[in-house]
């Protein structure tokens, strides 16, 4: 395992990508096998309130057509995606009060009888809300801490605290959930010494699955005159946090993709082992915009699946029948 230093050095040394990546791959293959998860997305709500600097959803951005699905849209389309063969299903959106800890109950209830895994990523609750939500049968929850630079973290988020952020992680896992977390690479004023300090928590709070993305700015945000984050560079924090946390699930992230047309390809080569194709239809996918020019937002679910099932089988590997959860090492 890495330290704090030697993560930074590798961070900063490009000749040794390909050895990274490489290693990262061994590494995957020897702990998750060559099986790849794949995991129905359902983004059902774009309506949030918070104010993150980031994001194309932001409360204070205007110029977005919100949308939020019925409690019978979300279960038919999770319904729908089942029947496709997905033994996941995520459930994601903004953070958005109108989904009551009763109406998220209900939903979760009917969707587990479709006998598949469920994930929730709907942000910031109570600890009562989240074991509620387990106790209807959700299995996993994911809340991305985007970066453990307390100070960037108020820059990025206002009226937001980060000690609550990583006090929710904690409540998670202490309820028993398959927990996930993540953090964008790129961010204005962010260093590599924070990005060290980010794998370095994951580790510390011994997550399930970690998603990792490049920052893209978003035009309608605060941020849409700065610098995108770079692909390499996401690719190595992926990397290096599938060796240090060698039996997790690691998604190759659509936002990869949105700057390299082989992105999630190349995410599965080094270190992934999961991939999170949309599942709603697509007049809800390209309103969902947290980062501009998302990838296959006009694509049907079912060419979706195709189109990812064929570019996983092209580089030797399987698409995985079980329900993908973490089987620790």
């Amino acid at each position: 395992m890495y330290s704090k230093k030697e993560l930074i050095d590798i961070l900063k040394d490009n000749s040794i990508n390909d050895e990274l990546f490489k290693q990262a791959d061994k590494v995957r293959k020897e702990h998750v096998g060559d099986e790849v998860h794949l995991r129905g997305l359902i983004e059902f709500s774009n309506i949030c309130k918070c104010f993150c600097k980031y994001c194309g959803l932001r409360c204070e951005n205007t110029n977005i057509d919100r949308y939020r699905l019925t409690q019978n849209e979300i279960v038919n389309f999770a319904k729908k995606a089942a029947d496709m063969g997905y033994k996941t299903i995520v459930l994601q959106s903004g953070e958005d009060s109108y989904y009551t800890r009763n109406v998220l109950c209900d939903i979760i209830s009917e969707i587990k009888k479709s006998d598949v895994a469920l994930t929730l990523s709907v942000g910031e609750r109570s600890y009562d809300d989240y074991k509620a939500f387990k106790d209807a049968g959700a299995d996993r929850y994911l809340i991305r801490i985007e970066t453990t630079d307390k100070n960037l973290y108020k820059q990025m988020h206002p009226h937001m605290d980060f000690e609550n952020r990583v006090n929710c992680l904690k409540n998670l896992k202490k309820i028993g959930f398959e927990t996930g977390s993540g953090c964008l690479v790129g961010l204005p004023n962010q260093t590599v010494e924070s990005l060290a300090d980010d794998i370095l928590f994951f580790k510390e709070i011994n997550a399930d699955m970690i998603g990792i993305g490049p920052f893209l700015p978003h035009p309608q945000t605060p941020l849409k005159d700065t610098e995108q984050g770079s692909f390499t560079l996401a690719l190595k924090v992926m990397a290096l946090t599938r060796i240090m946390l060698p039996d997790i699930n690691i998604p190759a992230t659509t936002a990869m993709e949105t700057l390299n047309p082989n992105g999630r390809l190349i995410a599965l080569q080094s270190g992934a082992n999961v991939v999170m194709p949309n599942v709603t239809n697509s007049e809800y996918k390209a309103k969902y915009e947290i980062y501009p020019n998302k990838i296959c937002t006009n694509e049907a679910p079912t060419k979706c699946r195709g189109c990812i099932e064929g570019k996983i089988k092209s580089i030797g590997r399987t698409i995985a029948t079980d329900y993908g959860f973490r089987k620790k090492n």
